[in-house]
């Protein structure tokens, strides 16, 4: 049976607060955090000591492609455009075996617990060429990684399954028998996007499921369906059930275009994604001069008081070649292509883990206080702000209060 584990001489940022603090951490033998506070009791605890290590909640990775994860070596994409990589992957996907996609998967899910992640919501594909197999491979997935990740599956569905209404849904019907824990899809490359986008709703509203979709990954403005992503919020009344990820398009529109699209999004309860590798990799790619960065307006969504969270998107795939599974790095390069100033470092540290835990709906079960899970990231900097701004060579991670990864021999376990 486990004992009691107390956590000693970090700087804890508490749920909620501004800082980090000098706090203990007392974890139950069910892996949870049973109190937070200044010199607390030991008691029969085991101690962890820490020596001014930051002590911070798990990093929430809210949209990945694990079954497309580091499948780069076995194809090409010579365009480096999206039109380009689904192609590749559509060329490649009948070939992929469950095994195959587990355990390429499984390596990224496991570099990206080493990094600090302790959820990740992965978009799985349901499409022609493999149906339901990829999500099948995701559920086993899941399961294998329990003890170390919390993995949410979307059911995307994507690639000609846009366009086969009658079949998508009845795909999506399987999949949620199969438990899947979002809807999904791309609806700009229906040949119907309205349809498609209502049979998402529809399945959403019938499964009690939450809607996670990929909006506008594009830069043509007249072609944005902000509008009626709002319009279907609020008609199906999911305010705060709904996500848009990428929304590309919203960079390309005039400003005042822009804000009042801001505004409709806001209004109906949408949240956003913005995913800056694929977007810096992918987009304008056909611009002679400037090209553009492909980012939606993140600093003038968050003005708005929508909430936005950074993830990884694709891992070394097709989509993005590149990746280790640090959101870390994704809150640098959300920072970067950004355009966010010296002081947000705190700022772009909250959407790679406070509003994705939020909006995937961990909610009171994550984060340092009493009752949650104590899925951790005790890492060696000064401030959050250094943390996110060059990572920590030393860092511990714990899920339900039991290390997983760890790069230092510094931190010392004791029992009384």
């Amino acid at each position: 049976m486990r004992r009691t584990l107390m956590i000693r001489g970090g700087r804890v940022l508490r749920y909620g607060a501004a800082a980090p603090e000098l706090l203990d951490i007392r974890i139950g033998d069910d892996g949870r955090i049973a109190d937070v506070g200044p010199s607390l009791p030991t008691g029969d605890a085991e101690v962890l000591s820490l020596d001014g290590q930051l002590v911070l909640p798990g990093l929430v990775d809210m949209h990945q492609h694990l079954d497309k994860s580091r499948t780069r070596a076995l194809l090409d994409n010579p365009s480096g455009t999206l039109m380009g990589a689904s192609a590749a992957y559509r060329a490649l996907a009948p070939s992929i075996t469950k095994e195959q996609m587990i355990a390429r998967a499984r390596g990224t899910v496991e570099a990206c617990s080493a990094h600090g992640t302790v959820a990740i919501r992965s978009h799985t594909n349901i499409d022609p060429q493999t149906g339901v197999r990829g999500v099948e491979a995701m559920v086993e997935l899941r399961a294998q990684c329990a003890a170390f990740m919390r993995i949410q599956i979307v059911g995307h569905v994507t690639s000609g399954a846009t366009s086969m209404l009658p079949e998508s849904d009845a795909w999506l019907r399987e999949a949620i028998d199969l438990g899947i824990d979002a809807i999904g899809g791309v609806p700009a490359f229906s040949s119907e996007p309205l349809a498609f986008l209502k049979l998402l709703f529809d399945s959403a509203e019938r499964s009690g499921l939450p809607l996670d979709m990929h909006i506008d990954e594009h830069l043509d403005p007249a072609k944005a369906m902000f509008s009626e992503i709002a319009r279907m919020t609020r008609a199906y009344g999911m305010a705060g059930r709904v996500v848009a990820g990428h929304s590309s398009a919203l960079s390309a529109m005039t400003p005042d275009k822009a804000q009042r699209t801001i505004d409709e999004l806001r209004e109906a309860g949408v949240g956003i994604v913005t995913l800056p590798a694929a977007n810096l990799f992918l987009q304008g790619r056909d611009a002679d001069r400037l090209p553009p960065r492909g980012l939606t307006r993140v600093r003038e969504l968050l003005a708005a008081g929508i909430p936005v969270a950074a993830a990884s998107d694709n891992i070394q795939d097709p989509f993005v070649p590149s990746g280790s599974g640090d959101l870390l790095e994704i809150a640098r390069w959300t920072l970067l292509a950004g355009h966010f100033g010296l002081s947000d470092l705190r700022q772009v540290f909250e959407m790679v883990s406070t509003v994705p835990a939020q909006m995937i709906g961990l909610g009171a079960d994550w984060g340092i206080r009493q009752g949650a899970r104590a899925d951790l990231l005790i890492a060696r900097a000064d401030t959050i702000d250094d943390l996110v701004a060059g990572g920590a060579l030393e860092r511990t991670v714990m899920v339900e209060g039991r290390v997983v990864c760890s790069t230092t021999t510094q931190n010392h376990l004791s029992t009384p």
